[in-house]
């Protein structure tokens, strides 16, 4: 395979990319062509907005296998690359150490196992067997204003929403390397994370065991399709995540569980004696069966939960406490994390 790298500075690139992989200017990137099975890079550093959006556009049109250089972690929306087609994204820290080879053999497979998988879902639209690989339920979202706001919520009032369960977790677990007083640090630190990523889908943290926690996710198309966002971000910028924002050294990634069904709505901080089967099996999804690194969601949301431009991300992981499940596929790192 090929691996071109086009940049403006190549120095420090050249020490942690192979050997054999070559180096261009932004500039030659217009008469670059690459064959079935390459990977083509560009180095945002520095970049304008108009200048990365056009070279992301050339790049996108000539190469079917591409990645982007992010060394200052300049790109916040992380997921909507891998949503238009991205094999790859090196974040912060790929300046630290050499990349393996097979890293980018990983990145071009990982990318035609999702572009076969929204080919089968095409098909499967085609020939009438409903346009979607999984979540063919018959369940439906209730009206938009069915939903007040979280400020006009009522004590006791019964009505379904998304559930999202979401825990952190380390390859060594944090209790053994880590001290008590720590540990509750970091997961403080993991709780901010979260806010920030959640707040465009309206995410209202619900519960918090001090271990793991439970967002309510309003029940509405474009809430729960921000709240899948988030989670696919937090999941992809791990690394960046764990060393700057939860300030450990020890590679961690995060687990979150996607559910829908009823409860009786209490604010947060008073819900101790609530009891609901939606609320029961999200917890034993997200902490039995729920891998760090992945996305895993129930087959008992309403078919409208994945947009279809989401799907070839997913899939099937079998059942779990009588119900179907799927997951995220694994997204890859420069280096080994989870």
């Amino acid at each position: 395979m090929g691996i071109y790298i086009f940049t403006a500075k190549s120095a420090g690139l050249k020490t942690v990319f192979p050997k054999t992989a070559k180096f261009g200017t932004l500039e030659e990137l217009s008469e670059h062509s690459s064959e079935d099975g390459d990977i083509t890079y560009i180095d945002v550093s520095g970049l304008t907005v108009a200048d990365y959006k056009k070279l992301l556009g050339s790049l996108k049109n000539s190469c079917k296998g591409w990645g982007i250089i992010d060394p200052k972690g300049s790109i916040k929306d992380v997921a909507t690359l891998f949503f238009e087609g991205a094999s790859d994204y090196l974040g912060p820290g790929v300046l630290k150490e050499a990349i393996e080879p097979k890293h980018f053999k990983q990145a071009v497979q990982w990318r035609k196992e999702a572009a076969k998988a929204a080919e089968n879902a095409d098909e499967d639209s085609a020939k009438g067997e409903g346009g979607s690989t999984f979540l063919n339920s018959s369940i439906k979202l209730p009206a938009v204003s069915a939903f007040p706001g979280w400020k006009k919520m009522e004590t006791g009032k019964v009505m379904p929403f998304y559930l999202l369960y979401c825990s952190l977790q380390g390859k060594v677990s944090l209790d053994d390397r880590l001290d008590e007083k720590t540990v509750a640090k970091v997961h403080k630190r993991f709780l901010n994370v979260l806010d920030n990523n959640f707040y465009k889908g309206d995410g209202l943290l619900w519960m918090n065991s001090g271990r793991d926690c439970l967002f309510l996710i309003p029940p509405r198309v474009k809430n729960v399709e921000e709240a899948i966002k988030a989670s696919l971000n937090v999941i992809i910028s791990a690394p960046q995540i764990t060393l700057e924002a939860l300030n450990i050294s020890i590679p961690a990634n995060f687990v979150f569980a996607l559910h829908y069904g009823s409860i009786t709505y209490k604010p947060p901080g008073r819900t101790g004696t609530i009891v609901s089967d939606a609320i029961n099996f999200v917890f034993h999804l997200g902490a039995k069966k729920a891998e760090p690194g992945r996305l895993t969601v129930s087959g008992e949301l309403p078919g409208v939960t994945i947009p279809k431009s989401l799907q070839d991300c997913f899939s099937s992981a079998g059942e779990f406490e009588g119900r179907k499940i799927w997951h995220t596929k694994k997204f890859s790192y420069p280096k080994p994390w989870v």
